[in-house]
């Protein structure tokens, strides 16, 4: 290739990517540009919706005429059906033969009143039918109460053909269960034999059971259950729509301490499960929906058998509600409430959970309670705390030798040196400098357990303690009618308490591992300083019971180190440490120190090639 042409191409280049920069278009006209992609993106999706939508309506539209099987059953007047026991009353409407209110007899709302989940229009229930000439929906028609009791009630829905399907209900005896049978009688000819199926649409506004809106909805979620999988469930703080592969048991619409649990014996298919936020202030939660379907014999020979849940999410209540369920099912109820990761489960199932129970018992307070409970813990890990302190007492009487070490090697090219004699003195004298990490690691869980527990003990719902009303929810004992950023209109006294003892707790802490002139440590210590405060405007929001709780634990901590300084003579423990010191080649290092002995020796041979390296290259 000639000069020429080289010049020639690079003109030609030169003139593209020019003529691209000139006509690239400008910030403004891309914006406009992806305002418009997005736009037609929307629609599309919109029309989509739709077509969905009337897909189902055309699947689903019942036309009751004056032909319809069902026409006389299109008008009527809503009567009431009332079935309670100990502990549950439910009231059912003969439109749509549904529960439309549930009370729970034990419990009150905010008003002092009877606790009602639900009533109205807060929720809706519709079995769908599929027949050859015409649907049935059941909201749309007036069912006749046959067969009522305190305990059960028939629902049914007569066909012109002398057929008719029936919704039987019965509540069982002291418990928050009910079962639902849906059987067709006499309507072969109305369906046809590959209908397999019924459809179930599912609605619900949850209602804002608690004081604190905001920690509430943490708590407040649609949950279901995949057959022979763990539950799972949508966001509690936006708006989350899913369709669901799986078959699932049963589908909860939960709020913190109460719950609405739909079980299917067959399990339910094809479910689409949608929650929206509420808007604070409104009274309710979320907006629950749940579209699904399920098994459906249309000769009747065999019924389709449900469960309802009407109650509190109490762990052995909902365990015990498990036994009163389908018999080929471990619907695992239980897991509604939700006490932590596995093996933090594991102690509050079969540990926190009884001690709990135990200590409830003995009719104490729910603030005596949570206090005994905290010292029964602090008891337990005990050895480990004084395994942990004793282990930073020797750091700290070792201390001097560590500062000789530090003076001898000052250069930070010495740093390996130091490192590898401040180790070897540890080694001399028998001192693991991770010797009180691993204990204070096995408390971890123990602690951890209890943060798990607190918010979802329904126990300390609306039990008050001190100047705390409600241990379930923020104690406002100083607020305010302005809302200030990150604060809210309140000040919880309890988490005030708990985030002034969490700064104690780090500056003993601090002074323990003698970091305070340290210089290195100094961004260590600040973030100790911020760490309180940043929980105090995060459990400002939370349960008081749960700020008291750790507000007493970390006072009981305070004392405890207390104590246990005055307890152990650093001098004398040196004179031990001096008394039983090792020769240096005597001890050989093992686990954790022939680790970190190992890597420094590494460490150590690829300096030296590094410093071989430069010195070949240097002569070179």
């Amino acid at each position: 290739m000639d000069k020429n042409t080289l010049v020639g191409f690079i003109l030609i280049g030169a003139v593209i990517v020019g003529f691209g920069i000139y006509n690239r278009p400008s910030q403004e006209e891309r914006a406009r540009a992806q305002h418009y992609q997005d736009s037609i993106q929307q629609i599309l999706q919109e029309q989509e919706e739709m077509k969905m939508a009337q897909d189902i309506a055309a699947r689903q539209t019942a036309r009751y005429d004056s032909t319809s099987q069902f026409y006389a059953s299109t008008n009527g007047e809503e009567t009431f059906t009332r079935l309670e026991n100990d502990v549950v009353q439910l009231l059912f409407t003969n439109k749509g033969g549904r529960v439309c209110k549930a009370t729970l007899k034990e419990y009150n709302d905010q008003k002092h009143e009877p606790l009602v989940l639900f009533d109205g229009t807060d929720a809706s229930l519709n079995f769908g039918f599929e027949g050859k000439n015409e649907n049935i929906l059941t909201e749309q028609l007036y069912f006749k109460a046959i067969n009522a009791t305190d305990s059960s009630v028939t629902m049914r829905l007569d066909a012109t053909n002398g057929g008719h399907l029936d919704l039987n209900y019965r509540l069982l005896p002291n418990s928050y269960m009910v079962d639902l049978t849906i059987q067709a009688v006499g309507m072969q000819n109305f369906f046809s034999p590959s209908v397999k199926n019924m459809t179930i649409d599912w609605k619900q506004r949850a209602r804002q059971m608690e004081k604190g809106y905001n920690f509430e909805q943490r708590y407040t979620s649609l949950t279901y259950k995949p057959a022979d999988d763990d539950f799972d469930y949508l966001s509690e703080t936006k708006d989350e729509k899913e369709t669901i592969p799986a078959v699932l048991d049963w589908v909860a619409f939960k709020n913190q301490y109460f719950s609405c649990v739909f079980m299917a014996e067959k399990s339910f298919e094809n479910a689409t499960l949608e929650s929206k936020m509420e808007q604070q202030g409104s009274g309710y939660m979320k907006n629950y929906a749940a579209d699904m379907q399920s098994f459906f014999d249309p000769t009747g020979a065999q019924p389709s058998h449900f469960q309802f849940y009407f109650g509190p999410n109490h762990f052995k209540t909902l365990l015990a509600s498990n036994d009163l369920s389908f018999k080929d099912k471990d619907q695992e109820l239980e897991d509604l409430v939700y006490l932590g990761w596995p093996i933090i489960r594991l102690i509050n199932r079969w540990f926190t959970i009884n001690l709990f129970d135990w200590l409830s018992s003995m009719g104490l307070s729910m603030g005596i309670v949570i206090l005994l409970m905290t010292i029964i813990v602090k008891v337990l890990v005990l050895p480990t705390t004084w395994k942990s302190f004793i282990s930073s007492a020797k750091m700290r009487a070792l201390k001097p030798y560590v500062d000789k070490i530090n003076a001898k090697y000052p250069k930070q090219e010495d740093a390996l040196k130091k490192q590898q004699e401040t180790m070897a003195l540890y080694r001399e004298y028998n001192v693991s400098p991770m010797g009180g990490c691993l204990p204070m690691l096995i408390q971890t869980p123990v602690f951890m357990a209890l943060f798990f527990f607190v918010p979802n003990a329904i126990e300390l719902r609306q039990e008050s303690f001190l100047w705390a009303s409600d241990l379930s929810a923020y104690d406002d004992l100083i607020s305010w009618n302005t809302h200030i950023p990150l604060l809210g209109n309140h000040l919880s006294l309890f988490c005030l308490l708990f985030s002034l003892t969490t700064v104690l707790n780090q500056i003993i802490m601090m002074k323990q591992q003698d970091m305070g002139n340290n210089p290195q440590m100094a961004a260590m210590k600040w973030m100790m300083y911020i760490m309180p405060v940043m929980f105090f405007f995060i459990f400002n929001e939370y349960a008081s019971g749960l700020s008291y709780y750790y507000f007493i634990s970390g006072l009981i901590g305070i004392i405890t180190m207390w104590v246990m300084r005055k307890m152990t003579d650093e001098k004398k423990l040196l004179a031990q440490l001096e008394a039983n010191k090792r020769a240096p080649a005597s001890h050989k290092p093992t686990g954790l120190m022939a680790k970190l002995e190992a890597l420094q020796k590494e460490q150590e041979r690829l300096q030296k090639e590094r410093e071989e390296q430069m010195k070949k290259h240097t002569k070179k």
